[in-house]
């Protein structure tokens, strides 16, 4: 799968990148599903060969079964870690970003929510938000935060959708917040209580 294609949005609705070889001490990757083939591209340009022997690939696959495991294995970097599922990867990446030294690079590629997160950590870490490498690939499913319950939904396809924690029907705008990770979720019917347009499959 390519590189996604995003319409143009509002300020706060991250832009991503392709990902691409850099300069460093060392190189941190984080994926998840059709993420991994982000990183097999910049892996098969020749100036990424001396980025093997320092890269540690962290690796999670995808909510809607893709997994490329075997792909990632084959690229022969310094340490490989899969993981199923960001949660159980979190402590991992937390301790390679607490140790890290001067020159590491991180990229992430994947889910919108994957990256974020990833990012969001590296921010915890005292790394600036543009320090994290983005590419988008595969799923389009948002992690929705509802501003009313604070409760974060993660993989949302529908819009409207029915939240979660509380069960309000969110509408799910473009808004984007770099430090919950998240996008933001509101009341749909809030002045017409029960009148909600029907669901929409948009973020497949």
């Amino acid at each position: 799968m390519t590189q996604t294609m995003f319409e143009p949005s509002i300020t706060s609705r991250p832009v991503y990148g392709v990902l691409t070889p850099a300069i460093g001490s060392a190189h941190l990757f984080v994926a998840d599903g059709e993420g991994a083939e982000a990183i097999c591209d910049l892996f098969a340009k020749p100036e990424a060969a001396a980025m093997k022997p320092v890269s540690h690939i962290i690796y999670m696959p995808g909510a809607n079964g893709c997994d490329k495991t075997t792909a990632l294995q084959a690229l022969g970097v310094a340490q490989f870690h899969r993981s199923p599922s960001f949660a159980a990867a979190q402590s991992r990446l937390a301790k390679v970003l607490a140790d890290a030294h001067m020159g590491l690079q991180i990229y992430t590629a994947g889910t919108e929510g994957l990256m974020a997160q990833v990012a969001a950590l590296a921010q915890a870490a005292g790394l600036p938000y543009e320090a994290v490498q983005q590419e988008h690939r595969g799923s389009l499913a948002r992690r929705v935060q509802c501003v009313h319950c604070k409760g974060v939904t993660e993989n949302v396809t529908l819009d409207p959708f029915v939240c979660s924690h509380c069960g309000l029907s969110l509408f799910v705008r473009d808004h984007f917040s770099r430090r919950l990770a998240a996008f933001q979720g509101v009341n749909i019917d809030a002045e017409d209580p029960g009148d909600v347009p029907a669901s929409v499959e948009k973020f497949k």
